[in-house]
């Protein structure tokens, strides 16, 4: 015979269906490579239906394979930081699937690691950090705010950076673009009240990426390792379960945060 806790139990723990995120449509910026992949990956494997964003031709190849390989995928060209390319993209989306968006992962930005300070950074390599991580992510969130299916189940995810937090040298454009994001999607999420929209930041610590990578000794990437409690760089496969939570109907209660997915290393 169950006991009277038991019972209780039954009634309250939630049935979650196997694939939570079930003909939800799911925009995946820069969802070819790294992070992105990743998320994209485990947004399928959630039943969403993805639209995997790509902006150079490099790209194309792999975010067409992708889709190729995924049970209901559309890769789209797009370069998030032109207004007129980001609501193409939420067109092709919705033509794709016949239904509006529910969901919008902006994984796009780019980190130029060449410049060891602030003083020494050009102005146009700022500019072009800022169009990307900060003015893109302005635009794909615009869009989505005015897009994104009201009345529950909509998400705006954006991806930053735990650096934001650190605060190390040589990364004063990047952490300053994603900052930006971060101070942005606090606002969103307040301003999207009664639509049943929400909007939060997930913040990776290092991660092995070909981002990453770029530009750094073995030495640098040993060091980061280090740091971490953990003993190790953390990998895309760390960061997308956590983004796939957010997204889903449990996630809900998370509004208007930045989760630092980082293994303890800030």
């Amino acid at each position: 015979m169950a006991t009277a806790q038991q019972e209780v139990a039954a009634t309250t723990t939630p049935a979650f269906p196997p694939l939570p995120l079930k003909d939800r449509v799911a925009i995946v910026t820069g969802g070819s490579r790294g992070i992105g992949r990743a998320i994209s990956l485990h947004l399928s494997s959630l039943g969403a239906r993805l639209v995997i964003n790509y902006t150079s031709p490099s790209s194309s190849d792999q975010a067409n394979l992708l889709a190729s390989q995924l049970p209901a995928a559309v890769a789209v060209k797009a370069d998030i930081s032109d207004p007129d390319q980001v609501k193409s993209l939420f067109d092709s989306a919705e033509a794709a699937f016949g239904s509006p968006v529910h969901i919008l992962v902006n994984s796009a930005g780019v980190l130029d690691s060449k410049y060891p300070s602030i003083a020494s950074t050009a102005v146009d390599d700022f500019d072009r950090t800022f169009a990307v991580n900060a003015r893109g992510a302005f635009l794909v969130c615009r869009e989505a705010a005015n897009r994104l299916k009201r009345g529950g189940g909509g998400r705006i995810i954006c991806l930053t950076t735990s650096l934001v937090a650190a605060l190390k040298p040589s990364y004063g454009a990047y952490v300053g673009s994603k900052a930006a994001v971060e101070a942005m999607v606090k606002i969103l999420a307040k301003e999207l009240r009664g639509t049943g929209i929400t909007a939060n930041c997930v913040a990776p610590g290092p991660i092995a990426s070909d981002m990453f990578f770029a530009g750094k000794t073995e030495e640098m990437i040993r060091m980061a390792a280090e740091q971490s409690p953990l003993g190790r760089l953390g990998v895309p496969d760390d960061v997308a379960p956590v983004v796939g939570f957010l997204v889903t109907d449990p996630g809900e209660w998370v509004n208007g945060q930045i989760v630092r997915v980082n293994g303890g290393y800030i």
